[in-house]
């Protein structure tokens, strides 16, 4: 299949790094919001990275410009009626997904691709709202986009093999490296972090250890580039405890029970660097 025009419904960090690395890629990119205020914030925060990358030297001025040339911004699900492929960005709420491909599918052309960049939910229950089940599939971008290497390509059970290999296609020209998994909950690379980022709060919680030691453990033992509490912080608490509650629900294995520790942290609103307290303190 021959992706010429992408769509994302989404601008906002995840959304809007996808738009971004989509147009540096030469594609023409449509991306949305749900109004002119969350778009203009979601446009701005791509231009504010390809100025930085001018300014240090990473991209020409004239690179720049022309990759803000192949984005355009909307609040209309209707702008979509021209993309071969179309990626929902969106808050990992299953109602709000289902709303979004049900109404992709009504106005997307019946060659184009959909797929959904959630890290955790149920890409079966997406496709099932579709009439093209076969075209649905899971594009699990990390972040921060444009600079984080890999997409979890996800497949369901209804999948196509040419929807497959598009995806991978689509992903090489965006310059990322591909993995393949099935649609189970947390696919690879969140089924494996959230139960050791649960681990290494029930054994702070425990009195284990202390968290710069956990944190320096992890660090010089493993060589890893920040600790799992760290990167709690990063990746924000709510969105850990969220993650780790779809996966719970879905499998029920104890190692995703949503740690007491975590849950107490963000009633308190102690949300990591976003909300300037976490495990840690952050100006």
């Amino acid at each position: 299949m021959n992706i010429k025009k992408v769509g994302v419904v989404g601008c906002g960090q995840m959304g809007g790094g996808i738009a971004q690395v989509c147009a540096q890629s030469g594609y023409q990119v449509v991306v949305s919001e749900i109004n002119d205020t969350l778009l203009n914030k979601g446009l701005a925060a791509i231009n504010s990275f390809l100025t930085r990358s001018v300014e240090k030297g990473k991209m020409a001025q004239q690179d720049k410009d022309s990759t803000m040339s192949r984005i355009k911004g909307t609040t209309s699900t209707g702008d979509f009626g021209d993309c071969d492929l179309v990626i929902e960005a969106a808050i990992e709420k299953m109602e709000i997904k289902k709303k979004i491909f049900a109404d992709l599918d009504q106005v997307c052309p019946k060659h184009a691709l959909l797929a959904t960049n959630t890290s955790c939910l149920s890409i079966i229950d997406m496709a099932m709202v579709t009439r093209r089940p076969s075209q649905v599939l899971g594009l699990h971008f990390m972040n921060p986009v444009p600079i984080m290497k890999l997409i979890e390509i996800v497949r369901t059970i209804a999948v196509s093999e040419e929807t497959l290999q598009a995806g991978k296609d689509f992903g090489k020209k965006l310059g990322k490296t591909i993995v393949v998994a099935k649609d189970t909950p947390g696919f690879i690379v969140n089924y494996l972090l959230i139960s050791y980022l649960n681990n290494a709060i029930r054994i702070l919680d425990a009195g284990v250890a202390g968290k710069e030691d956990i944190d320096t453990g992890i660090n010089l033992g493993l060589n890893h580039p920040m600790g799992p509490l760290t990167l709690a912080d990063l990746i924000g608490l709510d969105t850990v405890l969220y993650i780790t509650t779809a996966i719970y629900d879905e499998c029920k294995d104890p190692q995703y029970a949503p740690p007491t520790l975590l849950k107490q942290m963000v009633t308190a609103g102690w949300l990591g660097r976003k909300s300037g307290k976490g495990f840690y303190e952050y100006k």
